[in-house]
């Protein structure tokens, strides 16, 4: 039997990425960071100084990029042209400049088709903004992870501060707002509940307990395999 696809979409900071990759490990799944492959070509815009708002040459680095995404020790890396940029791409300022490199309908054409190529054979878990309503309509299980903005900027400020980086709280609880409007706001594949996914609020929870509560609906829904 062919394993399923698991599509998990929610706003900036919700902990899309660390509870997908949780969920991919219990269940021995592929797990997929679309957020990571959209970073991976903002880094990529910062390093050839490129302009934000110069979309054409945007437009070359999505169709020229070589984006891989490794898996070492149960974590993911991240190459751009076989440099590693895991670390770089998790880097305030890209954080910044990600959501405009995003609405360039040309990025979104690149990853989206990369994506979907990617969970073709199944058994995969694959978070984004957009990957329940754009990139993957017909995955098996949708899941709509949110938490609070002062929840999610709380994180976020943690994230970073562990990693080095000085950050203001209230900057960020900013940043995060101002994401969310442009996410919902963009006309290609704006961020959106679907209709068939699963709301998963995790403003009071710990990732143990978020990650418990999508496995146990993905069983309630589906018998995972």
């Amino acid at each position: 039997m062919k394993k399923k696809v698991i599509a998990i979409d929610g706003p900036a900071g919700a902990g899309k990425s660390t509870v997908a990759q949780v969920v991919a490990q219990r269940l021995q799944y592929t797990y997929i960071d679309t957020g990571a492959m959209y970073r991976a070509i903002a880094w990529k815009v910062l390093q050839k100084k490129v302009a934000i708002t110069d979309a054409r040459a945007i437009t070359d680095i999505a169709q020229s990029i070589r984006i891989q995404l490794l898996y070492v020790d149960g974590k993911t890396k991240v190459l751009v042209d076989d440099y590693d940029v895991t670390a770089s791409i998790r880097d305030p300022e890209i954080s910044r400049m990600v959501a405009e490199v995003a609405q360039v309908s040309a990025v979104r054409t690149a990853l989206t088709a990369l994506q979907r190529n990617m969970a073709e054979q199944g058994g995969v878990v694959m978070d984004g903004r957009d990957i329940g309503t754009h990139v993957l309509p017909n995955a098996d299980i949708k899941i709509f992870l949110t938490a609070s903005i002062e929840e999610r900027a709380r994180r976020r400020f943690v994230e970073l501060t562990e990693k080095g980086f000085h950050v203001n709280l209230a900057e960020l609880t900013a940043e995060i707002a101002a994401r969310d409007k442009k996410d919902c706001e963009r006309e290609i594949a704006p961020l959106i509940q679907a209709p068939d996914a699963i709301l998963v609020d995790s403003t009071t929870f710990r990732i143990e307990q978020t990650v418990d509560t999508i496995l146990k609906l993905c069983e309630e829904r589906e018998h995972l395999v």
